[in-house]
């Protein structure tokens, strides 16, 4: 982490476009966080070497609201520019065929499902150079949807850099498949490294990577007044850190109850993805002011956050606490301990991961905490064996050891407690098992084989399309919960507020009003509200625009929507939240 893979992709490119005349470059990331975040290396990077005009297009949902993207549609094409982001080829589905683009792998697994038009973007892929960033990310179902884009981008004269810090073996090894690679003839070298497969074979290089400073790990219990009281602890003796979450409700609980414990001094941010979307950006750019490189770092602040600082961001902290998760996100969230050089608080010269669940007499509870749902209680199981039995990591010489020891399968050690074992080796590892099977076939289900005849490849597959419509229900680039988009609006006299902005929803919506409400969008997942809301008839202000159908508003009266015993809350300073209501 934090070697310069994102450089050396942007420096391969300009390799692989001269050789094998590719007529651009897209990278895929898993989130639009993240995405955001390396638009703007992108561009920095094509600005320095780009030697004719440039369109580049940022490629996901919220797209439309991105100000650097807006900023480079006010370009005018002048001799003196050398980049822009055309208005033509940023309406939907029209992304990519620009020549260079920065999106979420989701826009490029689109290209290999039965989706309306699905070959446009099939096209606009080929014969470019295609970066997948934090190929070790996701699910089987995302990851067997990679392999079958992985097989296309072949097929269409593509070349593709696939990059991760923290790629089980096992993975690997199914990513060379799907690009006609035998594993096998792939020689071993020690990490880091890099593998090269193209027309003349296949070879790795070992390289030589700068170590990170030790980290020092310890563990507390899993309850937020554990994860709460160290993190003051820390904060006592100055500097920047982080405490990053499974969940959002835990990091606004967690947000909430430090809140009442420090004082004003401390700068604290709670960045997670039940904001509305623009404030949701501010709140990423004000984090990667705060904790970025070059920052004018406060003496003493705090982030509190899911998964969207996990990855692909270019922060860094001089201390962190984390809840359990598989050991690969786990090593990505250490990879922002002193990832910098910079002069750090004496208290805080070593590097410390704190980890909730990670105590040597007991599994943390599974359910009471929510990371059961949202990762695999087997892979959770063996992280913590493997951590509790060690005290310090050296990054990144430990990363490759860790990883693939999480992910082999493993042998549990003899003194490891008998009822653990039994949770671990039994239970968790055949639902395990299940689940990975259930879900591949899942994916193989409804992506287009490339090995298959025109006339009879899309025949076994569901129809679809990618705009969140009912015909959408089979074809997603992710499994899940069900989700449904909000657009919050207050209401009052039967007008809707969004800002200082009063909206009559009986009257057709300009298109200034539509982007304010667009901008607004939440997605939430919680199962009584997704149903509530799709269930009520479509909203015909949004169903007539392009930019909001499919969305639902969430009417609020003083910033509250009730669904039954349950209260919807939009808190500025903590997002959407879900409170339960006492009953008459």
């Amino acid at each position: 982490m934090g070697e310069g893979k994102t450089e050396m992709a942007f420096l391969a490119h300009l390799r692989l476009q001269a050789a094998n005349h590719h007529r651009g470059l897209y990278v895929a990331l898993p989130t639009q966080a993240t995405g955001n975040a390396m638009f703007k290396r992108a561009h920095r990077f094509l600005q320095n070497f780009a030697d004719v005009h440039l369109d580049l297009q940022l490629v996901h949902g919220g797209a439309a609201m991105n100000a650097d993207v807006q900023q480079l549609r006010g370009i005018n094409d002048s001799a003196g520019d050398s980049i822009s982001a055309s208005a033509w080829l940023s309406q939907r589905r029209r992304p990519l065929l620009s020549a260079y683009g920065v999106g979420t792998v989701d826009q490029a697994l689109l290209a290999t499902m039965n989706v309306k038009h699905h070959f446009v973007r099939l096209w606009g892929l080929s014969n470019r150079v295609v970066v997948l960033d934090e190929v070790h990310a996701y699910d089987t179902y995302t990851s067997t949807l990679i392999d079958a884009l992985l097989m296309w981008l072949k097929a269409v004269g593509s070349s593709v850099i696939l990059m991760s810090a923290t790629l089980p073996r096992s993975r690997k090894h199914e990513l060379l498949k799907a690009w006609g690679v035998e594993p096998e003839s792939i020689p071993e070298k020690a990490y880091p490294r890099v593998a090269i497969a193209d027309d003349s074979g296949c070879r790795t290089e070992h390289f030589k990577a700068r170590a990170l400073s030790p980290i020092h790990l310890e563990g507390v219990h899993e309850g937020l007044e554990a994860l709460c009281e160290s993190a003051v602890e820390q904060l006592a003796h100055g500097g920047c850190g982080a405490v990053i979450v499974n969940t959002v409700d835990r990091a606004q609980a967690l947000y909430a109850m430090l809140s009442s414990q420090v004082d004003e001094s401390v700068q604290m941010v709670l960045f997670h993805a039940r904001f509305p979307a623009d404030q949701r950006s501010g709140i990423e750019q004000r984090v990667l002011a705060l904790f970025g490189e070059g920052a004018d770092r406060p003496d003493r602040a705090l982030l509190i956050a899911t998964q969207v600082a996990e990855q692909s961001l270019d922060i860094d902290f001089d201390f962190m606490l984390s809840d359990l998760a598989p050991i690969d996100l786990l090593l990505q969230r250490a990879g922002r301990l002193h990832r910098h050089q910079r002069k750090r608080p004496e208290a805080h010269k070593e590097a410390r991961l704190t980890v909730a669940g990670l105590r040597p007499d007991r599994l943390p509870d599974l359910k009471a905490t929510a990371w059961g749902y949202v990762y695999q209680p087997y892979i959770l199981g063996c992280t913590w064996v493997c951590l509790n039995r060690e005290q310090v990591l050296h990054l990144p010489d430990d990363i490759d050891r860790l990883v693939q020891w999480v992910y082999s399968q493993p042998a549990l050690p003899d003194d490891l407690d008998a009822e653990i074992c039994k949770f671990i080796d039994e239970e968790a590892f055949g639902h395990h098992l299940a689940e990975h099977r259930s879900h591949k076939q899942q994916a193989m289900n409804v992506s287009i084989d490339p090995s298959r005849r025109p006339d009879d490849a899309y025949a076994p597959l569901p129809r679809g399309n990618e705009d969140g419509g009912p015909l959408g229900e089979e074809n997603k680039t992710r499994l899940g919960r069900e989700t449904v988009t909000l657009i919050p609006v207050e209401m009052q006299d039967g007008l809707w507020r969004v800002h200082d902005r009063w909206i009559n929803p009986q009257e057709p919506l300009s298109h200034d009003a539509a982007r304010a409400l667009y901008q607004r969008q939440i997605k939430v997942s919680r199962k009584s509200v997704v149903q509530h809301f799709t269930a009520k008839p479509a909203c015909v202000a949004f169903d007539d625009h392009p930019l909001l159908r499919y969305f639902r508003p969430l009417p609020l009266m003083n910033q509250c929507h009730d669904i039954g015993a349950l209260r919807l809350r939009l808190c500025h300073a903590t997002g959407l939240i879900y409170e339960k209501q006492e009953g008459p």
